[in-house]
C-alpha cells in the first residue's frame, strides 16, 4: 500500500473500513452494477438501476468524448443517431410541446413552478429534470410525481435492449452514457403516457446539451446565469451565457431574467440570430399590484426572480395552445427595466387563481428546504455556485432570525458540506463563514461506507479515495479560512438579545481568536449519527462504529450537542450530498 494512501487512511478518524476493505468493497460494487442486463423485461428496479450505472463508466464514450472536444455539434447528431435507434425521429417530441429551460442557479425551481402552474389547469404534465435526490427515476415525473418503480423498470429494459438490438460493430460507441440515456427514455415515457406537454432541463448548457435535438418547443425560459462549468462551458458570464442561448429556435418565444449587462447583451444577439422573439420578465412585485400577495411554495428571496419566469413561461405556453381565458401575449409599455435591459418587457398580468394556488403548493425537495424534528432543525439547500451560495446564506440568516426558540438553553449551529466537480470549493466555503457556525463537518456523498442494495446513489465515475481526500481539502480550506476571518470582533459572541438565541462555542475564549471545530466523516450515515447524537426523532443509525468519538473535537462536541436545546444544521453544496442526507432523514422517500 502507498505512503499517501496510508496517510490519507490515517487522517480519516472516522474510517470504519480497512484500506484493504475499502477496496474490496468498491470492487464488489463495480462488480455487482456490472452484471450483464437480463433476459427477459420485468427485472426488479434496482437491477435496472444498477444496469443503468454501468453507462457512468463507458470507456468508449470517453474515447468519443475526447475526439468530439473540437467539434461539440458532433454529440447532438451522435444524440440523434440514439433517438433514431430508439425508434424514434426529432419530428415525434414536436407531440410532446415541450416547455425547454435553461440557466446557471434556480432552472430547477423554475421547472417546478411552471410544472405545478400548468397542472393545476388539468393539463397531464412530463417533468424531466436533474440530477435526483433519493431515486433515480425522480428524474422523469408525470403529473408532479416520479414514475413508478414498475413503470421506470418496464421503460428501462425496453429502450436497453432495443438499443442493443441496434448496435453496430463498426461504431465506436454502442451505447449512450447515464444521462443521454435518460433523456432518450424520458422522451419515450411522456409519449407512451400521452402527456399534453413536457418540461424539460437542461443538463448542462444549453447549445450542445443532448436535450437540444428538441427542435420546435412551445417556449425556452432561461433563469438566473452564473458561473459553473467551466471546464465545458467557458470561464466567463457571456461565454457560459453564449450556450445557454444555444436553445432558442426561430419563432419559438424565449423568456429571461434580469441578468447582468455583458451575459444579457449575448443573449438578445443569440435571439436575433436564429429570430426568436426574447422577452424580459418584470419582477414578481409588477405581477402583484392590485392583488394580494403571492406565497410561494418555496422559501427564499431568489425564488421570487424563479416564479416570475414559471409564471410568464406558463402563460405563455397556456396562450400559444389556446387555452380559455388566457388573452394574447403583449409586450407592456415601456418601462425603466425595459430601457435599462434593452428587451422587450413581457406582460404584466394578474396572476389567476390557478397560479396563485400552484405557486403557493410547488414543493421542491432540497431546494430552501427546513425539516423540523425535535430538538434538531435541518436546513436542505443545494448550493454548487457562488451566486447560488450566496442566495442559501441569505435564505438560511434569514431563517434563524424568524425561527421560534426552541428552549431556554444555548443554541448550535452545524455545517455538513460537499462539493464535487470543477467547483472551487474554497469560494463557496467563504461564502459560508459569516454563518458563524460553531461546527464544520465534511462528508462524501455517500449514504453508508460500504453498500451494495441502493443503486440509486453509486457514483463509478469517481474512487472512494478521491471522494475521502477531497473532503480532507474541503476541512483545510475551512480551517485555513477561519483562521484568516477570526478575530475577537468578528468571532466573540453578541450580547444577547432580549428572546433572541445564546450562542454556543466549542470552547470559551474572550481574549483571543478562535476557530469552528471541523471534522471529516466517511459517509453521510456517520456525520449524521454524529450531530444528532440520538435526538432526532426518525433518523436512529445502529450502534456507533468503532473510534466515532476517539477525536477530541468529537468527544468535546458530543457533549455539547446532546445539551443545547436547539441544533440548527444546513446541509448544502452538493445535491447529491443533499440528497443522501433526505435519503436517511425521510426513509419514505426510498419507497
Amino acid at each position: 500500500m502507498s505512503r499517501a494512501r496510508s496517510h490519507l487512511r490515517a487522517a480519516l478518524f472516522l474510517a470504519a473500513v480497512s484500506p484493504c476493505g475499502a477496496t474490496t468493497r468498491t470492487a464488489a460494487r463495480r462488480e455487482l452494477s456490472a452484471r450483464p442486463a437480463p433476459l427477459k423485461p420485468g427485472m426488479e428496479y434496482q437491477d435496472a438501476v444498477r444496469t443503468l450505472n454501468t453507462l457512468q463508466t463507458n470507456a468508449n464514450y470517453l474515447e468519443q468524448v475526447k475526439r468530439q472536444q473540437d467539434d461539440p455539434q458532433t454529440k447532438l447528431e451522435a444524440m440523434k443517431l440514439y433517438l433514431a435507434r430508439s425508434g424514434l425521429q426529432v419530428e415525434d417530441l414536436d407531440r410532446l410541446n415541450i416547455i425547454h429551460i435553461t440557466g446557471t442557479k434556480g432552472k430547477g425551481s423554475t421547472c417546478a413552478f411552471t410544472e405545478r402552474i400548468l397542472r393545476s389547469y388539468g393539463l397531464k404534465t412530463g417533468f424531466f429534470s436533474s440530477p435526483h435526490l433519493v431515486q433515480v427515476r425522480e428524474r422523469i415525473r408525470i403529473n408532479g410525481q416520479p414514475i413508478s418503480p414498475e413503470l421506470f423498470t418496464k421503460h428501462f429494459w425496453r429502450l436497453y435492449h432495443r438499443l442493443e438490438e441496434t448496435k453496430d460493430s463498426k461504431s465506436c460507441v454502442s451505447m449512450p452514457a447515464y444521462f443521454r440515456f435518460l433523456t432518450l427514455m424520458a422522451f419515450h415515457v411522456f409519449l407512451q403516457e400521452k402527456v399534453d406537454l413536457a418540461v424539460v432541463e437542461v443538463g448542462i448548457g444549453g447549445a450542445y446539451d443532448c436535450t437540444n435535438i428538441i427542435r420546435k418547443p412551445v417556449v425556452c425560459g432561461v433563469s438566473s446565469l452564473g458561473i459553473d462549468h467551466t471546464s465545458l462551458l467557458g470561464d466567463t458570464v457571456e461565454e457560459i451565457a453564449w450556450q445557454k442561448g444555444g436553445i432558442f429556435k426561430h419563432g419559438v418565444p424565449a423568456f429571461t431574467v434580469p441578468q447582468l449587462d455583458g451575459p444579457l447583451a449575448v443573449l438578445k444577439e443569440r435571439a436575433e440570430q436564429v429570430s426568436c422573439p426574447l422577452y424580459l420578465c418584470p419582477p414578481l412585485e409588477a405581477l402583484e399590484e392590485g392583488g394580494p400577495p403571492l406565497t410561494l411554495g418555496l422559501e427564499g428571496e431568489h425564488q421570487r426572480s424563479n416564479a416570475a419566469l414559471a409564471l410568464q413561461l406558463a402563460r405563455c405556453w397556456l396562450q400559444q395552445k389556446d387555452h380559455q381565458g388566457i388573452r394574447e401575449l403583449e409586450a407592456s409599455r415601456p418601462s425603466l427595466l425595459q430601457r435599462l435591459q434593452r428587451l422587450p418587457l413581457a406582460p404584466v398580468f394578474q396572476p389567476t387563481s390557478h397560479m396563485r394556488l400552484a405557486l403557493r403548493d410547488t414543493e421542491w425537495l432540497g431546494r430552501s428546504q427546513v425539516l423540523r424534528r425535535g430538538h434538531l432543525t435541518w436546513y436542505l439547500d443545494g448550493a454548487h455556485t457562488s451566486s447560488s451560495m450566496q442566495a442559501c446564506v441569505r435564505w438560511f440568516r434569514q431563517a434563524l432570525l424568524l425561527g421560534e426558540r426552541r428552549g431556554s438553553g444555548p443554541e448550535v449551529r452545524v455545517l455538513l458540506f460537499n462539493s464535487t466537480g470543477d467547483r472551487d470549493p474554497e469560494a463557496l466555503l467563504k461564502l459560508l463563514q459569516p454563518c458563524q457556525f460553531d461546527y464544520a463537518a465534511f462528508c462524501p456523498n455517500l449514504t453508508e461506507v460500504s453498500s451494495t442494495d441502493n443503486a440509486d446513489q453509486q457514483n463509478f465515475t469517481v474512487t472512494l479515495d478521491q471522494v475521502l481526500l477531497r473532503c480532507l481539502e474541503h476541512q483545510q480550506h475551512w480551517n485555513h479560512l477561519d483562521e484568516k476571518q477570526a478575530s475577537p470582533g468578528l468571532w466573540s459572541t453578541p450580547s444577547p438579545e432580549p428572546g433572541g438565541p445564546a450562542s454556543l462555542r466549542l470552547a470559551p475564549c474572550p481574549t483571543h481568536t478562535r476557530s469552528t471545530g471541523s471534522l471529516v466523516f466517511s459517509c453521510i450515515s456517520h456525520a449524521l449519527q454524529w450531530i444528532t447524537q440520538g435526538r432526532d426523532p426518525v433518523f436512529q443509525p445502529p450502534s456507533p462504529p468503532q473510534g466515532l468519538l476517539a477525536h477530541p473535537v468529537a468527544g468535546s462536541g458530543a457533549s455539547i450537542l446532546r445539551e443545547a436545546a436547539a441544533i440548527h444544521v444546513l446541509v448544502t453544496g452538493s445535491l447529491h450530498l443533499v440528497g443522501g442526507v433526505l435519503k436517511l432523514l425521510e426513509p419514505s422517500l426510498s419507497q
